[in-house]
C-alpha cells in the first residue's frame, strides 16, 4: 500500500466478523467519509488495506480513515438496504451520491377508480400508494407475478386499459378480473384491491385464512385440482416479500440491545425514522460488579434520554430487551421528565422483535470484537501470570465441557486458546459414546483420554487445563495426569449458587486449593471467556449430532404435535416441505403453535 492509514486497521481486522452488515470510515473530525456494504465484513473491509491496492481513489480514501465502525444484519440484501439509507443521511464524499431516490424500486397501486398494481422506479410524481424497497427489480418483478396469481387486479397500463372493448387474455388466464369492460362490481374489484394492499403491509393472516377456508371448501366438492391450485398459492404467498430488518412499517423507534460476556457490557442502539434503520451505535457503559441487566438498562435508557446536552429526543417507542424489570413504571417516569410519549415494548415476535433480534447481534458482535482485542489480551494475560504465580508465560491454554440432553448424545468439547486468542484449528469435539447416560465423569474421562493419548509426542500439552465443572469433573483430570512428570497446571471452574458470572469457584487440581477471584479481574474476566467459548462449542457440537439424528424425524413423531396440529401446519404453510423451511416465527403464526412448540418442530425438523 502506497500510503499507510492512520488507522489501526490490524487490530480492528482481527476481530471483525465474517457475517454480512455495513461498514462507516470516519476522518479524523469524526465525519463519515465512506459508506459500504458486505457479504463477508472481514474480507470486504481487509480488501482496503492490501499492500497492492492500485485504486488512486482507496488509496486516498485509506489514508484518511481514523476510525471505523460496523453494522452487523442478516442478509446482504438487508445491508444493501441499510447503506442505502446511511449514505442519503450521510451523504459521504467518497461515495456516488445520487440527486435523487432514484436508487430502489417499488411496488405501486395506483388510485384510479380501478386501481393498477405495477413497478416503480424514480420521483413519486403519481398519485397512490407505493410499497417497498426492495433490494433490486428482479425482486419486485418476481413479486408482481405472483401478485398477479394471487389477486386478479389489472396491472396494465392505463392507455391498453381505456382501450380495452373486450377482456383480455389475462382475464381468460384468471388474473383479472377485467374492470376494463365492467365485468366485476365496483366493490368487488375493490375488495381485491384491498387484500393486496393488507398483504403488501406485512398483514397478510386475513388473506391465508380466505385461502385456506377456499382450500378447505374445494376439498369438500372433491374438486381437488382447484385445493392444489390453492395450496400453491399459500406457498406463494408466504414467498413473495422477504421480510428484512432494516425496514418495514415501524415509522419511529429505538430498539435496545444488551449483551455481556466475560466483563465487557454493551448496549447497541438502533435508530428507526421513516421505515427504515438510519443509525446505529454501541456504548460500553462502566458496570459495577453483581449488577444486574435490568439495571444496566434502566440506566442506560435514563442517562441517554435525559442527555439534554445531545439533544436527544425520545422516539414514539422503545424496543427494550426482556431483561427489563420495571417496564410500566421506567414508561410513566420518562414520559414525565421529557414530557412526550414514549412507549417501552417488550415484543415476543413479529417486526418489533425482529430490529430488537438485530441490536442484540450488533451487540454481541461488538462485544466479541472487544475480547479478541490484543491489548485486552495481553492485560487479561499479566492478570493471570499473576493469579497462577507464574514467572514463565503460560503459551498453551486448554477447556473441557460436556454438553447432552437428558443424557443423550453426549458432546464433549475442547478449545485452545494462546497469547492471541482462540486458536480455533485446534478446537477438538469428541462424540461420547459407551457410558451411561447422563454420567458426565465418564464423559470427562473419555474426552481427556482421547485428547491426551499423543500428546505428549504432538508436543501439544497445554501448560493450563480449564475443567467446566466441579471437584468431579476435576477429579477425572487429577486421575489420568497423576502419574504424568509435568502435568498441566488443573484448575476446575465451578459455577456460583446463583449461576451468575463474576461467582465462580477456582479449584486447583492435586491441591484442591478454592479461590474466589473479584467479578471485575480480569484474571477471572479471561478464564470465563475462555470457559464460554468451550460452552458454546459442545452445544453447538451437540445440537448437530442430536439433530442428524432426528433429521428424518416426520411430525408424527414431534411430541405435542397431535393431528389437528398437523393439519394446521400442512394447511397454513402449503405442504412437509414448508413446514421444514419454515422459520420459528412462521411456525409460531399458524394456530394452534405456540412460541415454545414452534421451536421443538424447527429443531426437530432441521439439521442446526
Amino acid at each position: 500500500m502506497s500510503a499507510k492509514s492512520v488507522f489501526n486497521y490490524q487490530d480492528f481486522l482481527n476481530n471483525l466478523t465474517h457475517q454480512p452488515g455495513v461498514y462507516r470510515m470516519f476522518d479524523a473530525a469524526g465525519e463519515v467519509i465512506y459508506v459500504g456494504k458486505a457479504k463477508d465484513l472481514r474480507k470486504r473491509v481487509g480488501s482496503y488495506f492490501r499492500t497492492n491496492v492500485d485504486s488512486v481513489k482507496t488509496q486516498a480514501l485509506v489514508k484518511h480513515i481514523a476510525k471505523m465502525d460496523v453494522t452487523v444484519t442478516n442478509s446482504e440484501a438487508e445491508a444493501l438496504i441499510l447503506e442505502n439509507s446511511f449514505i442519503k443521511k450521510h451523504r459521504p464524499r467518497y461515495n456516488v451520491l445520487l440527486r435523487d431516490d432514484k436508487s430502489y424500486p417499488y411496488i405501486f397501486i395506483s388510485a384510479h377508480e380501478h386501481p393498477r398494481i405495477a413497478y416503480h422506479r424514480g420521483t413519486r410524481r403519481e398519485k397512490g400508494e407505493y410499497f417497498g424497497p426492495f433490494p433490486n427489480g428482479s425482486a419486485v418483478r418476481e413479486s408482481l407475478r405472483l401478485l398477479q396469481k394471487l389477486f386478479p387486479v389489472r396491472q396494465c397500463e392505463d392507455s391498453y386499459y381505456r382501450a380495452r372493448s373486450r377482456p383480455c387474455l389475462q382475464h381468460q388466464l384468471k388474473r383479472c378480473l377485467a374492470p376494463c369492460v365492467a365485468i366485476p362490481s365496483d366493490t368487488e374489484y375493490q375488495q381485491q384491491v384491498q387484500l393486496a394492499k393488507l398483504f403488501l403491509r406485512g398483514k397478510n393472516h386475513e388473506v391465508i385464512n380466505t385461502l385456506v377456508a377456499s382450500m378447505e371448501n374445494a376439498s369438500a366438492a372433491l374438486d381437488f385440482e382447484k385445493a392444489a391450485q390453492l395450496r400453491d398459492q399459500i406457498v406463494a404467498l408466504r414467498q413473495v416479500q422477504e421480510k428484512n430488518s432494516v425496514s418495514g412499517e415501524q415509522h419511529e423507534l429505538d430498539a435496545i440491545g444488551l449483551y455481556r460476556e466475560s466483563g465487557f457490557t454493551c448496549v447497541h442502539l438502533l435508530s428507526v425514522r421513516q421505515n427504515s434503520v438510519q443509525g446505529s451505535r454501541s456504548y460500553y457503559p462502566k458496570v459495577p460488579a453483581h449488577t444486574t441487566d435490568s439495571e444496566v438498562i434502566e440506566s442506560f435508557l435514563v442517562q441517554y434520554y435525559l442527555n439534554q446536552t445531545h439533544g436527544q429526543r425520545a422516539p414514539a417507542e422503545i424496543i427494550v430487551p426482556e431483561q427489563l424489570n420495571n417496564l410500566v413504571d421506567l414508561s410513566e417516569q420518562l414520559n414525565h421528565v421529557l414530557g412526550v410519549k414514549a412507549k417501552l415494548r417488550q415484543p415476543k415476535r413479529g417486526e418489533r422483535q425482529q430490529y430488537l433480534a438485530l441490536a442484540t447481534k450488533n451487540a454481541m458482535n461488538a462485544v466479541q470484537s472487544k475480547l479478541g482485542l490484543q491489548s485486552t489480551m495481553q492485560t487479561r494475560f499479566r492478570a493471570l501470570y499473576k493469579f497462577l504465580q507464574r514467572d514463565e508465560p503460560v503459551q498453551r491454554m486448554e477447556c473441557f465441557d460436556i454438553s447432552h440432553t437428558m443424557g443423550e448424545q453426549t458432546v464433549a468439547s475442547c478449545v485452545v486458546f494462546d497469547q492471541d486468542g482462540p486458536r480455533k484449528s485446534d478446537y477438538r469435539r469428541f462424540n461420547i459414546s459407551g457410558i451411561t447416560g447422563g454420567d458426565d465423569y465418564a464423559a470427562m474421562a473419555q474426552a481427556l483420554e482421547r485428547r491426551y493419548k499423543h500428546a505428549i509426542e504432538k508436543e501439544n500439552v497445554p501448560d493450563l487445563l480449564l475443567i467446566d465443572g466441579g471437584k468431579g469433573q476435576l477429579t477425572q483430570a487429577e486421575d489420568y495426569f497423576r502419574d504424568w512428570p509435568q502435568p498441566p497446571i488443573l484448575l476446575g471452574v465451578a459455577k456460583g449458587e446463583s449461576r451468575r458470572p463474576g461467582l465462580e469457584t477456582l479449584i486447583f487440581g492435586f491441591t484442591r486449593k478454592t479461590v474466589h477471584l473479584a467479578a471485575d479481574d480480569p484474571a477471572l474476566h479471561l478464564i470465563q471467556h475462555i470457559r464460554d467459548e468451550s460452552h458454546r462449542f459442545a452445544i453447538t457440537g451437540h445440537r448437530q449430532r442430536r439433530a442428524k439424528v432426528r433429521k428424518t424425524s416426520t411430525l408424527e413423531e414431534i411430541p405435542a404435535v397431535g393431528s389437528k396440529r398437523r393439519q394446521n401446519l400442512l394447511k397454513y404453510l402449503g405442504g412437509l416441505q414448508q413446514v421444514k423451511g419454515a422459520s420459528i416465527d412462521q411456525l409460531a403464526t399458524v394456530p394452534g403453535i405456540s412460541k415454545a412448540l414452534a421451536e421443538t418442530i424447527y429443531y426437530a425438523l432441521r439439521d442446526e
